[in-house]
C-alpha cells in the first residue's frame, strides 16, 4: 500500500502513474513485475497501519522473496498419473466448446510455486460448428505435443488446460518462471508461422484464478 499526502479520487490517475514509474526505476522493471503482486493507494489520513519509509522497500521485498523461495524450494509436480477431464459445453450460438483440463492439478495446494501463466492461442479456419477441420486439428495437437516435450513438469512447467471453440484454441501452462517458456513459445510460433496463426502471452496469476471456472465446486 502506497500512502500519499495528496491522494484523492480527483488526482488518483496522476499519482498512480507517477508511482508506477518511480517503482520501476527504484527497484527495477523486472523486480517490479516479478516481486510485487498488487499495489493499492490511500491518502495519509486513511492509512490504517504504521507508515514505513519507501527506502525500506527493497529490504522488505528481498525478505519476502526469501520466505517464498524457502517455502516452495524444490516444489515439483509430476503430472504423469493425473486425471484429465474432457468437458463439452455450448456457446450462446449453439456451437460447441471443448475443454481438456488437468483436474488433479487444479486441486494442488502449492499453486503459488508456479505463478506465471503462459497462454498460447491459435486461430484456425473453423468449420460450421466452430471446430477445426482435421488438418488443423492434427497440426495443433502436434504443436501441443512439441510444447509439452520442451516445457516439462520436472523443469517447472505444468500443462493445465486446452480450450477449443469458434475458430480459436487456447493452451495454458503454469510456470515457475516466464523466461524459458516465453523463449520456447516464440520459437514455436516462428517455426509454424506459415502454417497457422499463433500468439503467446504471459501474465502473473499467483493463485490460478484464471482457472476457477474449471474447478470442481
Amino acid at each position: 500500500v502506497i500512502v500519499h499526502d495528496d491522494f484523492s479520487q480527483e488526482n488518483q490517475d496522476v499519482i498512480k502513474n507517477g508511482s508506477y514509474i518511480f517503482l520501476e526505476n527504484y527497484i527495477g522493471e523486472l523486480n517490479f513485475a516479478t516481486m510485487i503482486d498488487n499495489v493499492d493507494f490511500v491518502a495519509k489520513k486513511d492509512a490504517q497501519k504504521e507508515l514505513v519509509p519507501l527506502t525500506k522497500l527493497n529490504d522488505f521485498l528481498t525478505w519476502r522473496e526469501k520466505e517464498f523461495v524457502e517455502k516452495y524450494e524444490g516444489t515439483r509436480y509430476d503430472t504423469e498419473n493425473d486425471n484429465y477431464s474432457l468437458l463439452e459445453g455450448k456457446l450462446q450460438n449453439g456451437n460447441p466448446i471443448l475443454v481438456g483440463v488437468n483436474q488433479d492439478l487444479l486441486e494442488w495446494d502449492a499453486k503459488a510455486s508456479h505463478p506465471w501463466i503462459l497462454e498460447i492461442s491459435f486461430e484456425y479456419e473453423a468449420s460450421e460448428s466452430g471446430l477445426p477441420i482435421q488438418e488443423d486439428f492434427d497440426l495443433m495437437n502436434q504443436i501441443e505435443d512439441e510444447l509439452c516435450e520442451k516445457l516439462t513438469d520436472k523443469d517447472g512447467y505444468l500443462f493445465v488446460c486446452r480450450e477449443t471453440a469458434q475458430g480459436k484454441r487456447y493452451l495454458n501452462f503454469a510456470c515457475k518462471d516466464f523466461i524459458e517458456s516465453s523463449k520456447v513459445s516464440d520459437q514455436m510460433i516462428a517455426k509454424y508461422q506459415d502454417k497457422i496463426m499463433m500468439t503467446q502471452t504471459t501474465y502473473k496469476d499467483k493463485y490460478w484464478r484464471s482457472f476457477e471456472r474449471f474447478m470442481r465446486s
